[in-house]
């Protein structure tokens, strides 16, 4: 398997390689792999062989399957009888509630445990997943990678590595409004709550309704932005690339950003005045996400922070836990470390296999597997009301797939994909007013998921489909499975060796490694 995981590590870096940098159209053909997605599909084809029933050949083989096939008409055979018993007893139970034992004597109904009902929601929750049905829609604007998206009523606000700001009105796929401001690519987004926007449009004598969302950029900058005219009522100069941004609903509210060399910067929501910095990481702080008072900060070298927020401090931050990558288990070149809270349980997508669920008090950790092999790579994880969604794409041949698990006992539900889906690096989610889910998921392209009526008759976009090798794959673990440790040390062989090579930024000999 050396040389299996050799080409799984190689289509990594290639398919990492156009996310963390530009590259030129001459430089994109040379890292075309197709051809090695075709040669790892041999070597795997070649190590699972055929599946073959051993040592049963010939008039004994038959014999068997005369045996079986009698067994199988004798069963038959007996089924009607067992099936109409069971319905007249079933009957029964519904006509005077009471339940029935097998040797017909009745008791009273008996309540439901917990347990019992949460399973029977887990059923219901999963029928309804296996009949869901979408209609996909792309909108066409930015010229380089989606690197974040963020949706406010019936827009959708998206940011891109081609600097800048888009604002889309979904019900008819349109560009409304195209924010040009930022000299950087665009790296996060955020929108403040309805009742902090009032309190910032009479600052900036702007109507009450008024919409605010907050980008930043690689440039240093934070833009304020009004949605009704694409105006840019504000610009904070934060001395660092913003690599990740949140707003905090506490007190006056709190802007919170963080930058590529790991810092935390606050600012007040009402003076739009620094009131702290923190040097909270020693890599790029790639996530922020808020949780009531508490705000969790994640980054490139897998340390997962956890911060009360006060505006009754003078430094609102406070830390209250710490997590290293030793715990976590993430951080090295698999992807950015990405987080979603959800009570004392954190979500975490680092470019693996599985979703990694840290519980922030203790440090313990589990695995949810979102992929059947080594070869998928987590890059994103959400939640929507009762749903965990992660992103999943296979390295082995370019499928792109949304796993669903239902929450709170993290199960899984279904995967949705669809043919062409390009590879999902941010997510943002709603509900109509109708109930139906509609979604975005951005990277190469931005797209719409809208899902469709019960009623509708039509075959929707995407495929439906569920795996078995996902269902009871809630791991206890502080470290990872065999086969990822195993990758982890093919990385660690194949260092260069070259002293010169060395000595380059890291991101140029990563590119000439693989262009070679």
């Amino acid at each position: 398997m050396g040389e299996v995981r050799k080409l799984q590590k190689k289509l990594r870096q290639i398919e990492n390689l156009e996310i963390k940098i530009s590259l030129t159209p001459e430089e994109k053909i040379k890292v075309q792999n197709y051809h090695l997605r075709s040669r790892l599909a041999e070597l795997l084809l070649q190590h699972s062989g055929p599946q073959q029933t051993q040592g049963i050949v010939g008039k004994e083989k038959d014999k068997m399957k005369r045996q079986v096939e009698e067994v199988t008409e004798q069963l038959v055979a007996c089924r009607p009888a067992l099936k109409i018993a069971r319905e007249e007893r079933q009957e029964n139970e519904r006509i005077d509630g009471s339940q029935t034992d097998g040797r017909g004597e009745t008791h009273l109904p008996v309540s439901p445990s917990a347990e019992e009902q949460e399973d029977a929601e887990f059923k219901s929750r999963k029928q309804t997943w296996e009949k869901a049905k979408f209609h996909l829609r792309t909108l066409e604007g930015h010229s380089d990678i989606i690197t974040c998206a963020v949706a406010v009523d019936n827009l959708v606000i998206s940011g891109s590595r081609d600097t800048t700001v888009k604002v889309w009105h979904v019900p008819t796929a349109t560009e409304q409004r195209n924010l040009g401001g930022h000299s950087g690519g665009v790296t996060c987004l955020s929108a403040p709550p309805p009742e902090y926007c009032r309190r910032l449009a009479r600052v900036f004598d702007l109507a009450e309704k008024e919409r605010f969302v907050l980008s930043g950029s690689t440039d240093c900058c934070v833009r304020i932005w009004a949605l009704s005219s694409g105006q840019c009522v504000k610009s904070i100069y934060t001395f660092n690339a913003v690599s990740s941004l949140c707003f905090i609903p506490e007190g006056e509210g709190f802007i919170v950003t963080g930058s590529d060399a790991g810092k935390l910067q606050v600012w007040s929501w009402s003076s739009l005045e620094n009131c702290q910095s923190e040097n909270a990481h020693l890599d790029a702080v790639t996530t922020l996400q808020s949780q009531g008072p508490l705000l969790f900060s994640g980054s490139a070298e897998g340390c997962v922070c956890v911060w009360e927020v006060s505006d009754e401090r003078t430094e609102p931050l406070h830390r209250l836990h710490v997590w290293g990558p030793e715990v976590t288990g993430c951080g090295g070149d698999d992807g950015r470390l990405i987080l979603s809270p959800r009570g004392d349980r954190v979500f975490l997508s680092c470019g693996k296999a599985s979703i990694r669920i840290l519980n922030w008090r203790t440090g313990v950790m589990t695995r949810l597997t979102n992929h059947s092999s080594t070869a998928g790579v987590t890059d994103c994880v959400n939640q929507i009301p009762g749903l965990l969604i992660g992103s999943c794409f296979d390295i082995t041949n370019g499928e792109s797939i949304i796993n669903l698990f239902s929450l709170p006992q993290s199960k899984y539900l279904v995967s949705l994909t669809s043919s062409d889906l390009p590879r999902i690096l941010c997510f943002a989610a709603w509900l109509t007013a109708s109930g139906d889910h509609r979604w975005v998921t951005g990277g190469r392209n931005l797209i719409v998921w809208e899902q469709l009526p019960g009623s509708f008759k039509k075959r929707g976009d995407v495929t439906v489909r569920r795996d078995s090798r996902l269902e009871d794959c809630l791991l206890e673990s502080d470290r990872d499975s065999e086969d990822e440790q195993s990758e982890v040390d093919d990385d660690e062989d194949s260092i260069p060796q070259d002293a010169s090579e060395t000595e380059e930024p890291a991101s140029f000999s990563w590119l000439r490694c693989v262009l070679q």
